[in-house]
C-alpha cells in the first residue's frame, strides 16, 4: 500500500453497527488525504484471533485492537479508534503529530481519571483501572522495533492489564496526545469548542437513553450525511 494512504482501523461490534459506519464517514468526510479504513470485526479474524471472550470486556474489539501492527505487516503508521466516536477535524493532522516523533512506539491520550458511572450502555459494568481508555485511540508506529513483540500469539494470551496498559513498552516509548483527540463525553468539564474527536464511552446518541448527550446533534447530522442517497427528480 502506498505510504501516502492513511491506514485506519476502527473496532466493530454488531450491537452498535451504526456507530462504526458513522465514525467511518466522519473520517472520510474531513480527511485531506486518501484513507484505507478497516473494520476490526472478529468474524473476519477467525484464523488470527482465538482468544475467548473475557466476561469483563464491554465490546468485541477490546483486544483485537492490538493486532494493528501485525495486520499492517509491521510497516508504516496506522491509527486505531473505538467505534463510539466522531472525528470533527482532519485525521491527517493526527498522523502528522505522531510522525513528528518516530522514537515513540505509540501515541495515545494519557487519561488519568476515575469513571463517574458504574454502568454504561446496554447495562455493561464500567470498570475502573489505571490507564483506562488509553487504548481507545492509538496511533501506532507499526515498524517500531518494540511493537514486533505484539504478535497474534501475544494478543491471544497476554493479560488484559498487559495489553491495555501497553506493558510491552517502556513509558518513554508512549507518546502523549492532547485530550482533544479523545474527549470522553461526561467525564470531563465543559468541552472546548475545538474538540477533535468525540468519544461517547458511556453510551452514544444512537442508544435511546443517551440521545441527548453532548455533541448528539452533531452525531445525528453526521449519521444523516452517511445515510444520504440523492434521488432522481420527479419530472412530472
Amino acid at each position: 500500500m502506498d505510504s501516502s494512504i492513511l491506514k485506519i482501523f476502527i473496532g466493530y461490534d454488531p450491537v452498535e453497527s451504526v456507530s462504526w459506519h458513522t465514525m467511518a464517514h466522519s473520517i472520510l468526510h474531513r480527511s485531506s488525504k486518501p484513507v484505507a479504513i478497516v473494520p476490526l470485526n472478529i468474524a473476519n479474524l477467525k484464523d488470527i484471533y482465538t482468544r475467548e471472550r473475557d466476561p469483563k470486556q464491554s465490546n468485541e474489539f477490546s483486544f483485537t485492537r492490538f493486532l494493528v501492527p501485525y495486520l499492517s505487516g509491521y510497516q508504516g503508521m496506522a491509527a486505531f479508534f473505538d467505534c463510539d466516536m466522531m472525528l470533527r477535524t482532519d485525521v491527517a493532522k493526527l498522523f502528522e503529530l505522531a510522525a513528528g516523533d518516530p522514537s515513540k512506539a505509540v501515541h495515545v491520550v494519557q487519561h488519568d481519571y476515575t469513571p463517574k458511572d458504574e454502568i454504561k450502555f446496554l447495562n455493561t459494568v464500567q470498570y475502573s483501572y489505571p490507564r483506562k481508555n488509553w487504548s481507545s485511540v492509538v496511533v501506532w508506529n507499526c515498524e517500531h522495533p518494540a511493537n514486533r513483540s505484539v504478535t497474534p500469539e501475544y494478543v491471544n494470551t497476554a493479560s488484559p492489564m498487559e495489553l491495555h496498559r501497553f506493558q510491552w513498552l517502556r513509558d518513554e516509548q508512549i507518546g502523549a496526545l492532547d485530550v482533544r483527540w479523545n474527549w470522553l463525553v461526561g467525564e470531563y468539564a465543559e468541552p472546548p469548542s475545538d474538540v477533535h474527536n468525540v468519544h461517547w464511552t458511556i453510551g452514544g446518541p444512537y442508544f435511546h437513553e443517551y440521545r441527548n448527550v453532548d455533541f448528539s446533534q452533531e452525531w445525528f447530522a453526521e449519521h444523516d450525511r452517511m445515510n444520504f442517497c440523492q434521488q432522481r427528480q420527479n419530472t412530472k
